[in-house]
């Protein structure tokens, strides 16, 4: 089933049903003030931090009908009928009532009619600002004059913390109370040491004629969100909060004439009443809305433009050049902090996580990532370990100890975990290189807790202090964890799968020693290396596949002989990846994917699902079988066996791989995947589940960021070097040719690939401005102009 579809040159996903399976959802602002719309309007707000700075409430896993958010209701004075801008919260029958929401980058405008009123309301938070537009527009389409009101409604937290606000009524409801003046309500919420703060929702262009700061002033006490007794009585009633729930609810009346059309601007942020009184007055101008609109799409668009494809797949066309790019711009963010998934309760940005996502933008954006990778580099302690979790109010120099007891009741964690700083080593290369600036490694950055050193000892305290910590096989101990949470393998369980990460790590050190002439580093680090790979290569290759792990009893998880998982996907990739397998184990391990994790919709993270707890390291036995850690089809990982088959030149593979998780995919066939058609999401229920190709877990999620990563270098083969660009596509040997535009070091490159021969990976010529390369994959950026006309024949 098909409930819309992609706008490529607005760049937009069109929603022309409502009744998604989901709520299907965007992203608005920034940083500095982040919101969450649905296509029907519902969602919240939250300035700097959904834990620490929400300001519109939400209720997570409500029913879709009964969710709160930025809702028009319009109510016919004289039939007394009502229904909502957009289709929830009234829920009109779909037989009378139309409605398509487009989702932009950074916006959203939803359309609706309904008894020949037509209604458009555009919402979006102007850039680099902290408070967010509802712009409504309201046009009679009858032929006789038509009397309405608007009421407007949002629903402020009490608190801005989110437990403080959901859980601790006690107090939260007896700091709050509401104001009315001019056109507008405040909201002030006491603190303690001048901890308080204000906020505000107004309307321009329009003079209100009721209000209601108060939740149930508006809803009435038995009332919902369907059936505001405000609506229904056609007024407001004129109440505040004071010990209870706040709102900011506002009624403008409006009489058409037949094609007459009105228009106001509803504002909502955080700010004085000074502010808000100023802003009002600034939206009064008409041009207002259109001007910040399309700096909007400007800034979102130029940022899309550094990377673009036209290849014979629509679909990849459509996420490649939009949708996946824009996720992983918000994943890079917020981490995994605020979503419909996430409830905020996570105050900060996950190591590991930020440091893949902030990858996934190097192409696009590579000083917004370098920035990223800054803040993540100061989050590392001197000792060579990482905080889990970088609070949002990080301050490096300052912080507590992963496995302190200040920093557990800080952050929910209480121990290092083995990968996190495993993360940096590709980050840091992808940045040089896309950068073009080696002298980034002398940068000094302070550590998390004391102390500071340049990139490079950076990178090598983190070796340090994974290498102080090998096990008995002299593989990585786990130490909590290592990718996956799931797997507690503790301070003497051996993990193999961040045993090739290490291993990798040490490559790529040895690659920046020798770039800046550490000799003895390299030899360090070379030494290490060997030693590894012997390891993993006598400890981990079993039966023609790798292990998983070794636990502190000697268990090997990930055995081929196991009853439960005999068979994990990432030790195989990871294999590859990371160079240790030899080209025939890469191909055997490979091989042995395909024939049992392979399924119609990805690869199984393993298989068979456990179903027991008979050994205390797998806490994904708590999961059913076939869902999230538990042997389903978890994306991140996906990512891995798409850039493993390209390394080994399998185009067709690699391509069936991504497009079997591609959500584009899956846009006639929602009501199985169910998650947004336009977004990545965690993780598709396994062959174990009865709703097998059911997803879950949207928008902030490794998936995105990592496939984007084996896409762009892997299946298109387009990655920076020191010194230009190397293009070594790895295809669908169906396809004949396909283009890209890619911007590098203040250079735009039209690169236009083509495959006479239909073959999957391998160039023989390029040609550059009228220059030809014979038997290269190398663009020389000393050749390059400002503009560039590439010529690719693979073969």
């Amino acid at each position: 089933m098909n409930y819309g579809y992609f706008d490529d040159a607005n760049k937009e996903y069109v929603i022309t049903r409502p009744d998604t399976p989901t709520p299907w959802t965007n992203y608005l602002g920034s940083t500095e003030y982040g919101a969450i719309i649905t296509n029907n309007a519902a969602g919240y707000s939250f300035i700097g931090s959904g834990a620490n700075g929400k300001l519109l409430r939400f209720r997570f896993n409500a029913c879709y009908s009964n969710l709160p958010g930025r809702y028009i209701y319009i109510s016919d004075q004289e039939s007394k009928d009502y229904w909502s801008a957009s289709w929830q919260p009234v829920g009109k029958s779909l037989e009378n009532y139309q409605t398509i929401c487009r989702h932009g980058t950074a916006y959203t405008e939803i359309t609706s009619q309904y008894q020949n009123i037509e209604t458009s309301t555009l919402y979006y938070v102007p850039l680099h600002q902290q408070y967010e537009i509802w712009h409504f527009k309201v046009k009679n389409m009858d032929t006789v004059t038509r009397n309405l009101s608007i009421f407007a409604y949002s629903e402020l937290t009490n608190h801005k913390l989110e437990a403080m606000d959901m859980n601790n009524l006690q107090y939260s409801q007896y700091i709050s109370r509401t104001y009315y003046k001019d056109n507008h309500l405040m909201q002030y919420t006491n603190g303690l040491s001048d901890d308080g703060c204000w906020r505000f929702f107004g309307v321009s262009k329009a003079s209100a004629v009721g209000w209601d700061g108060s939740r149930e002033g508006f809803l009435g006490t038995y009332g919902s969100y369907s059936t505001p007794s405000a609506v229904i009585n056609g007024a407001c009633n004129q109440t505040l909060n004071y010990t209870g729930n706040s709102c900011g609810s506002l009624q403008v009346n409006v009489n058409l004439e037949p094609q007459e059309e009105n228009e106001m601007v509803f504002i909502l942020g955080e700010g004085t009443d000074e502010m808000a009184s100023q802003l009002l007055n600034h939206y009064k101008n008409a041009r207002v809305v259109q001007e910040e609109l399309f700096q909007l799409k400007q800034y979102w668009h130029s940022k899309l433009e550094a990377f673009q494809v036209q290849t014979p797949d629509s679909k990849f066309n459509s996420m490649i050049n939009v949708w996946h790019s824009y996720e992983c711009f918000v994943n890079t963010y917020w981490s995994r902090t605020a979503s419909l998934i996430y409830s905020s309760g996570r105050n900060g940005l996950g190591y590991r996580d930020t440091v893949a996502d902030l990858q996934s933008i190097m192409h696009l954006d590579h000083k917004l990532a370098g920035e990223r990778l800054v803040t993540l580099l100061s989050g590392q302690v001197s000792n060579g370990g990482a905080l889990p979790l970088v609070r949002f109010d990080h301050i490096p120099g300052t912080e507590f100890l992963p496995d302190s007891p200040e920093y557990q009741q800080k952050t929910g964690y209480d121990n290092y975990r083995c990968d996190d700083g495993l993360w940096l080593f590709e980050a840091v290369l992808q940045y040089i290189k896309e950068s073009g600036k080696v002298e980034f490694l002398d940068t000094i950055i302070p550590y998390s807790d004391t102390g500071k050193a340049t990139v490079y000892e950076h990178l090598k305290k983190a070796l340090e202090f994974l290498l102080a910590r090998l096990g008995e096989h002299h593989l990585l101990i786990a130490i909590d964890n290592d990718w996956n949470d799931c797997l507690k393998l503790g301070s003497q369980g051996e993990s193999v799968f961040a045993s090739f990460q290490l291993y990798l790590g040490l490559k790529i050190f040895q690659e920046l020693a020798h770039l800046i002439h550490k000799d003895k580093d390299l030899i360090w680090a070379e030494s290490h290396a060997k030693e590894l790979y012997s390891s993993l290569q006598t400890h981990c290759f079993q039966d023609g596949q790798f292990i998983r792990a070794i636990t502190k009893d000697h268990h090997v998880i990930g055995a081929s002989t196991n009853e439960e998982a005999s068979l994990w996907l990432n030790p195989q990739t990871w294999s590859v990846i990371s160079g240790v397998a030899s080209p025939k184990q890469a191909e055997e391990v490979l091989d042995k994917v395909d024939k049992i994790l392979k399924t119609e919709y990805g690869a199984l993270l393993f298989y068979p699902s456990y179903t027991s707890f008979k050994l205390p390291e797998i806490n994904m036995a708590v999961y059913l079988p076939g869902v999230k850690e538990n042997g389903s089809i978890f994306l991140m990982a996906e990512a891995w066996i798409i850039k493993a088959e390209t390394m080994l030149g399998h185009g067709n593979q690699a391509w069936d791989y991504f497009n079997s998780t591609n959500p584009a995919s899956y846009n006639d066939k929602c009501e199985l995947h169910q998650t947004e058609p336009y977004v990545y999401s965690q993780f598709v229920e396994g062959i174990e589940s009865p709703y097998y190709g059911r997803a879950h877990g949207h928008w902030l999620t490794g998936s995105a960021s990592s496939i984007m990563l084996s896409v762009v270098e892997g299946i298109l083969g387009v990655r920076a070097d020191y010194d230009g660009l190397i293009v070594q596509p790895c295809i669908p040997s169906k396809w004949e040719e396909f283009s890209i535009v890619r911007h590098f070091r203040n250079k735009t490159l039209h690169i236009h690939v083509c495959n006479p021969d239909h073959v999957e990976k391998g160039v023989t010529k390029i040609v550059l401005n009228g220059e030809e390369f014979i038997n290269s994959c190398f663009i020389p950026l000393c050749k390059m102009k400002e503009l560039n006309e590439v010529e690719i024949i693979m073969g």
